[in-house]
């Protein structure tokens, strides 16, 4: 990943959270990522905004068409909260590759347990919200141009509670320095 694509992630991120009401807090701590997939592919910006030994709070910036790939958590659970524009989630009660597609499992979405089905796609508008389970698998992509979303969560470890379906997938992928960074990132 090169340092002008996060530099210019950054940017993108920073301009919507301000211009959508969203105060960063002093000295946040950024995590900026295409996870080794490529620019083109998916980029994710996320800001660390609480990270406490019981439970860890961010701030997400998406883009249309860069879907976050395919993973789970086996220690976190998260609830990802739709805070301006609309994205859509899909979610399989165990690992794609082994997981009978339909699979039936209970979800909180919203606050209740609604029945979904392995591999069925969840629309959240603004204001909605799904709570993600561990071993739950999802992956989440923006259907409008950009998307804010909040998590609130179980305290992580992302370099060793993210298990992505993709195993060539890396959460930290190394930075090609090809301009001056405006701001430094987690991880590194």
């Amino acid at each position: 990943m090169k340092r002008s694509e996060i530099n210019k992630t950054y940017q993108d991120a920073l301009r919507c959270f301000q211009s959508h009401g969203w105060a960063i807090p002093p000295n946040p701590k950024w995590d900026i990522t295409d996870c080794g997939l490529g620019f083109d592919s998916f980029i994710i910006a996320l800001i660390n905004l609480a990270e406490e030994p019981e439970y860890c709070e961010k701030l997400i910036y998406c883009v249309e068409n860069k879907p976050v790939p395919m993973h789970c958590h086996h220690l976190k659970k998260e609830d990802i909260i739709c805070r301006w524009g609309s994205f859509q989630v899909e979610l399989w009660a165990g690992d794609p590759r082994t997981t009978e597609k339909g699979t039936s499992f209970l979800v909180k979405k919203n606050g209740e347990k609604i029945s979904y089905r392995s591999g069925e796609v969840i629309q959240l508008d603004a204001g909605e919200r799904i709570t993600i389970d561990p071993f739950v698998y999802h992956s989440f992509w923006s259907i409008t141009p950009e998307v804010i979303i909040g998590e609130v969560s179980t305290a992580n470890n992302d370099l060793t509670d993210n298990f992505f379906v993709d195993g060539k997938i890396g959460r930290f992928p190394e930075v090609i320095e090809d301009e001056p960074r405006l701001i430094p990132l987690v991880g590194k």
